[in-house]
């Protein structure tokens, strides 16, 4: 139907959209109970008890047996690049997500060049730099965010969208990639008051707040500064302390990333967070997990966060609900830079130089004598028994873990891992859990009230995980304890938990679906919920890459989103992605933070 007759339709009704019958959870946690909402203009007009006229409403959506929830928040995603291309995002809509945030681990695409926010950008998130340099030097006209704001409202953006300012790029962007990206740099007060600058101009643009990294094996990509650590990660306090200040001017959000191998430093961050004699600063740091190569550091995080914000602080752990598996091509993982062997032959581009690194006896035994330590605190367990072989040249090899070729062949199961890599490069595919592995942890974890139920790292590590579903395995994972005599959260609290409780705390408008409220919305199937196992959940497919050519690991549950709706429009129908060609035909919008 052309547009101008459905308007002329839409125009004899009173409402554009009625969802009838379905469980109506509003978003705050309260009761959940069976509601009919009407959507005009956007905007949830009615919320009704009694049925609502069908004459009323130009469309009828049946959602009986089903439940109505605001839109689902993905507050830590790495879109920043692909909604440049592919603004639909379709892979986090499709499961009900309707905002996202972006900018994430000191990361955003905002103040600085082309070639120096693709190049800080590319390596640490695995999206290969061939494909988003050009993207950035076709497109990128923006140096400031209100700059950037006015490009993104030209995107037909499948979500909304809403971002933090990253300091690696707000860094860059002041003092150039080199000097950002060297030991005995610091900015001058003149620079620092230009980051101030910029970070205030994003403040009151309505950025959610900042984001920085001392996490020290994320790493540059391109010729210039190869393989040095993110800018951020060069910073001293004093520059990150006089950057709060502002966000707590404003009451945002800082978002960091301790570094793992010195997790002391937290402390820091602590200091910064407690406001005994000022504000608190909103402070979310990555990540809260149950490590199998450090299974303490769970208990520590939990007694981190409660003793915070018992000192008055304002302090969020974010929390992945459900198990951290990744997949692996021969040694390209980003967990192999937390340990000098794993490091200096990542370092190499040459494949012929890596080789002969690996195949060196001299490396080996460096590499072995790491994989021997199991005190040091690490994200990998160094374990290549919990490794298994998923895609090789060598079809024997498929299915098994690396413990058991090694024993097969008689070698220590380093060399074994190094041989096959040097042999088949990445042709060699495997995948290992490394954490959340134990249901009773993850339960406890997700019970905790101050966990930010987040980090899907939506939009990168393309070839190595699929969190796009992450809403679903929360509903999942509180669905199959709700019957039980411990269950661990009510579904209520489950959906205030991916909508309200976020939109909160970062001061954007989203999460809620009451009478006035903007109109995200989302409709599944909870039978379909309960007869899809966890394992379908967590189950990755191949799936092409929008506008990218490329392909990359995604998530596939058929039958339980049903509809999604986003600032009142259709952008899932009948399961069906609804196409957004143009500004016009989109659906998100930049979401200011309040």
């Amino acid at each position: 139907m052309p547009s101008t007759q459905q308007d002329a339709v839409r125009n004899q009704h009173k409402f554009d959209v009625l969802i009838e019958g379905g469980r109506y959870f509003d978003g705050t946690g309260a009761a959940s109970a069976i509601r009919h909402v009407a959507i005009r203009d956007g905007r949830i007009a009615r919320v009704s008890a009694q049925p609502i006229s069908h004459a009323e409403a130009a469309q009828v959506i049946d959602a009986s047996g089903h439940w109505v929830t605001p839109g689902f928040l993905d507050t830590h995603t790495h879109y920043d690049a692909e909604m440049l291309v592919s603004p639909s995002l379709s892979e986090s809509v499709r499961h009900g997500v309707t905002t996202v945030l972006v900018g994430s681990c000191s990361l955003s695409m905002v103040c600085s060049e082309a070639e120096d926010a693709s190049d800080i950008f590319t390596r640490v998130e695995t999206v290969p730099r061939e494909k988003v340099l050009p993207v950035l030097q076709n497109c990128k006209t923006w140096r400031t965010p209100q700059e950037w704001i006015a490009h993104v409202a030209e995107l037909p953006l499948g979500p909304n969208v809403t971002s933090l300012l990253g300091h690696s790029d707000l860094r860059v962007s002041v003092m150039g990639l080199r000097r950002a990206t060297e030991r005995t740099e610091r900015p001058s007060d003149y620079e620092m008051q230009q980051m101030e600058a910029l970070l205030e101009e994003a403040l009151e643009c309505g950025f959610a707040g900042l984001s920085t990294m001392c996490l020290k094996w994320d790493k540059v990509d391109g010729e210039r500064a190869w393989s040095r650590s993110l800018p951020s990660t060069y910073a001293r306090w004093q520059e990150i302390a006089r950057l709060n200040r502002l966000l707590r001017k404003y009451n945002r959000v800082h978002q960091g990333a301790p570094n793992a191998a010195t997790p002391l430093q937290i402390n820091q961050y602590i200091r910064e967070c407690i406001g005994w004699l000022r504000p608190p600063l909103k402070t979310t740091l990555i990540s809260q997990m149950d490590l199998k190569g450090s299974a303490y550091l769970n208990v520590l995080t939990r007694l981190t966060s409660w003793l915070t914000n018992a000192l008055r602080g304002d302090f969020r752990w974010q929390l992945l609900p459900t198990p951290f598996t990744v997949y692996a091509d021969g040694i390209d993982v980003v967990f192999f830079e937390e340990f000098g062997a794993g490091e200096m032959a990542l370092d190499l581009k040459d494949a012929i130089e890596r080789n002969q690194l690996l195949k060196s006896e001299r490396y080996r035994r460096d590499f072995r004598k790491f994989y021997g330590e199991k005190l040091s605190p690490r994200v990998w367990q160094r374990d290549f028994g919990d490794a298994e072989i998923t895609a090789c040249p060598d079809q024997n090899l498929v299915g098994k873990n690396f413990a058991e070729v090694a024993l097969q062949r008689g070698i220590h199961v380093v060399d074994l891992f190094l041989d096959l890599v040097v042999a088949y490069g990445t042709k060699l595919r495997w995948v290992t859990t490394v954490a959340n592995h134990r249901k009773s942890v993850l339960n406890k974890m997700v019970r905790d009230p101050r966990a930010l139920i987040t980090f899907s790292d939506a939009g990168a590590h393309i070839r190595n995980m699929a969190f796009y579903n992450l809403p679903l395995r929360l509903l999942k994972l509180v669905a199959d304890t709700e019957h039980s005599r411990a269950p661990i959260m009510s579904m209520e609290q489950a959906v205030w938990r991916m909508t309200g409780d976020q939109a909160d705390w970062f001061g954007i408008e989203a999460g809620r679906i009451r009478e006035g409220d903007r109109a995200d919305v989302v409709v599944l199937d909870p039978a379909q919920l309960a007869q899809c196992d966890e394992q379908a959940l967590q189950q990755v497919h191949w799936a092409e890459m929008e506008n990218f050519g490329l392909e990359r690991l995604v998530n596939r549950n058929p039958g339980i989103v049903k509809h999604v709706l986003v600032n009142g429009k259709f952008a899932v129908q009948d399961e069906e992605l609804q196409p957004a060609l143009g500004r016009e035909s989109g659906f998100g919008q930049f979401l200011a933070a309040r």
